[in-house]
């Protein structure tokens, strides 16, 4: 994991991250705590197309289990709620 403080790309431009970002993230850390990380545009669209389908997956998953019968009546912030706590 690459890091850097903000201070030291305010002093030196963001060109400094560019050499790092090509192969990994770069962790900015602005007053002595992690704050930022800068991907390259490939790499934030390869996560977003990641967790795009991790979503499709999910739902065709509970429309199965709705067409299966095993899905329980309740309201929408029920729903809701189950779905998050399973991470």
């Amino acid at each position: 994991m690459q890091t850097i403080s903000a201070l030291e790309i305010k002093k030196r431009g963001i060109s400094v991250v560019d050499e790092w970002i090509s192969s990994e993230p770069v962790h900015v850390i602005k007053n002595n705590r992690p704050q930022y990380v800068v991907l390259s545009e490939d790499r934030y669209r390869e996560m977003m197309m990641e967790m795009n389908e991790a979503w499709e997956l999910r739902i065709k998953a509970s429309l199965e289990e709705a067409k299966s019968g095993q899905i329980k009546r309740g309201d929408a912030d029920q729903l809701m709620r189950e779905i998050f706590s399973e991470d």
